[in-house]
């Protein structure tokens, strides 16, 4: 048996004769044949398997190996949020079953529909669509946040999905203590820019569902440049709907990052600024966007923040592969950039 069989019929992290076995159980008829998978690439950090039978196809997914903070890699709220999401103009796979007990392939996971669609992760893989089109498949985006901040949490039973009262507060307090957690050198302007945020914090907006990690590689685009699903909902909960459109305004404009893991495609031709996408979403959703620069600052100190803790497992020895140790000269970039965003508003 070559490498590649062994791996389709025994992928690391999903016994696949286990799985058979619950679906049989739990979808009697569903499953026609012997199953084979793949590990999908992409992702924040929970494993993503695309299943076959020969006939049909699923998408499984559930927390990475050796995972043990359970509340950060919570398959019952992707589940959730997408089996909500099902009925509403917001594309997302259909859901099939969730397994919560870890005892069936080692961890929980649920099992959703097989959607088509690329996902486009750089500017290289935009490029053969030409100008018109890249522009096209971009502008879907702030028309999908639209969308999705448009549904009634309440009306699809996401009343509870989360604390929204004092969301931008908290948000602040995670990624400082994330930043504490991994700070292991000077970074000149990153307390600064953390202060900033702090003193300058808005009022939100009337909360909504929001995705969390809102970008071009986490939707599936089809042959005819539409959105089919919204994929990678680990970070999904009730809040600020402009921290959505802060994120996808940060990837949109044009950083020169080489080497860095945060994926950008905004260097293609006919890619639009963030901008025009911060436009697009204010015209369509009639959203008060005057404070947007505070939400696209907080993302690059997100990121910066992300990036900064790559550099410190690197240091460690923890990480592995290819441009990790370029990764701790891009953190200042993203501080740069959310100090003169700031200060833009």
């Amino acid at each position: 048996m070559s490498e590649a069989d062994s791996e389709a019929t025994h992928p690391p992290g999903l016994d696949l004769d286990r799985l058979a076995g619950h679906l049989a159980r739990e979808r009697p008829g569903l499953v026609q044949g012997p199953l084979s998978a793949e590990v999908v690439q992409g992702g924040r950090s929970n494993l993503t398997y695309r299943v076959t039978d020969g006939t049909s196809r699923w998408v499984v997914r559930r927390p990475p190996l050796g995972h043990v903070l359970a509340t950060a890699h919570d398959m019952g709220r992707e589940h959730r949020v997408i089996s909500a999401l099902r009925d509403t103009p917001v594309p997302v796979p259909g859901t099939v079953l969730l397994c919560e007990d870890p005892e069936v392939i080692g961890a929980p996971f649920y099992v959703m529909e097989h959607v088509d669609g690329t996902p486009y992760r750089t500017a290289e893989e935009l490029a053969p669509l030409g100008p018109e089109r890249t522009r096209q498949v971009v502008l879907a985006l702030p028309d999908t946040l639209v969308a999705l901040h448009a549904v009634d949490p309440e009306g699809v039973g996401l009343g509870d999905f989360g604390r929204p009262e004092g969301f931008l507060e908290r948000q602040l307090r995670r990624w400082n203590k994330q930043l504490e957690a991994s700070r292991s050198r000077d970074l000149a302007g990153i307390d600064e820019l953390r202060a900033a945020l702090g003193e300058k914090l808005p009022a939100s907006p009337r909360p909504t569902v929001v995705h969390g990690d809102f970008r071009l590689d986490n939707v599936l685009v089809d042959g005819r440049d539409r959105v089919t699903a919204v994929l990678d909902w680990e970070m999904s909960t009730l809040g600020d709907p402009l921290t959505d459109l802060g994120l996808l305004a940060m990837y949109s404009e044009g950083l020169d990052v080489p080497g860095s893991p945060i994926s950008t495609t905004s260097h293609a031709p006919g890619h639009p600024d963030g901008a025009e996408l911060i436009e697009r979403y204010a015209r369509l959703s009639g959203r008060d966007v005057s404070r947007i620069h505070w939400y696209t600052a907080f993302a690059y100190f997100k990121l910066a923040v992300i990036l900064e803790g790559i550099h410190y497992r690197f240091t460690l020895g923890q990480t592995v592969g290819a441009g990790f140790d370029r990764i701790g000269d891009l953190v200042p970039v993203f501080i740069d950039n959310g100090l003169t965003t700031l200060r833009k508003g």
